[in-house]
């Protein structure tokens, strides 16, 4: 007599969406489900694989699958450490997308909405921040996506969240970020580079009121030593991660890449980057965050 065989099961396509509390998880919880994703807030990290099998049993039905998890469960890390752990030894192993904000942001949006944090106990909304920021420091270290929502509105989140999930047939996705060191460093990148090292446009009088994407500023940049050597080379490392990325699983890249305001030299370069980018088949977006602020 012939043993029958064990149908195998598939897998659904696992997703924990986690972060700092008021950084906008469910925000990015509701657009998930918008586009089809089977989405369970606030479950208890430990029952992760649990999740994962049920959504197996329904033979096809549930691919994608998102969880809300946050740190009111006591033993949130142990318990998430051994669900990620468990799903990886089933071949089953979550992306991991990570949202946070700024200290300030995040007592402001409290605030707005009078409630406590959640890991305030007795202190201030500025102490349970503290505590959930060291808690999450490793999983932040670890996560696949970080966005940081401090200036990000609603519509702006969701559009992030829809660029990152909306298309799964997208090899990798890059977001290219110019931004002014004088402003601080953009906290959700992934890789960062320094154009300093070029002549500013600033101290040229006629091109100072113009930006990175004017053609006076443009080529003025471009025209500098090093300009065009450094974008080839650039290009060359961001080759070489985007394979590693590829192979990783990794779907989305944010680049960030910096001069002084964040007005000429960075646009002109990202803008550049972004083009080339393109042109090799990534999907590519743009964002001068710094534009308009001087």
């Amino acid at each position: 007599m012939t043993a029958k065989r064990k149908k195998v099961v598939p897998l659904p396509e696992l997703v924990i969406v986690t972060g700092m509390s008021g950084a906008g998880r469910s925000t990015a919880a509701n657009v998930l489900e918008d586009l089809g994703w089977f989405v369970v807030d606030n479950l208890p990290p430990g029952l992760l694989p649990t999740l994962a099998e049920l959504g197996g049993r329904t033979q096809g039905n549930v691919q994608r699958i998102a969880a809300v998890v946050d740190v009111r469960s006591r033993s949130f890390f142990a318990d998430l450490t051994a669900a990620i752990t468990e799903l990886a030894d089933r071949g089953n192993s979550p992306r991991i997308v990570f949202l946070e904000a700024a200290d300030t942001t995040l007592v402001g949006r409290f605030e707005g909405v009078r409630r406590p944090h959640p890991l305030q106990g007795d202190g201030r909304v500025l102490d349970g921040i503290a505590r959930e920021r060291e808690m999450l420091r490793d999983l932040r270290a670890n996560a696949d996506i970080v966005i940081d929502t401090s200036a990000l509105n609603v519509h702006q989140l969701s559009a992030k969240i829809l660029q990152a999930f909306e298309e799964q047939g997208t090899v990798l996705r890059a977001t290219l970020i110019s931004f002014g060191y004088k402003y601080g460093l953009p906290v959700d990148s992934d890789l960062v580079a320094d154009c300093r090292f070029l002549p500013n446009p600033h101290w040229v009088p006629e091109l100072r009121p113009l930006t990175g994407r004017d053609p006076e500023v443009r080529d003025y940049v471009f025209a500098q030593a090093g300009a065009k050597e450094f974008v080839d080379s650039y290009m060359k490392v961001l080759d070489l991660i985007a394979e590693g990325y590829r192979r990783e699983g990794k779907r989305y890249a944010t680049i960030a890449v910096g001069c002084t305001g964040g007005k000429h030299r960075s646009v002109a370069v990202a803008e550049e980057l972004a083009r080339r980018l393109r042109e090799e088949g990534v999907d590519t977006s743009v964002v001068h965050r710094d534009l308009g602020r001087e």
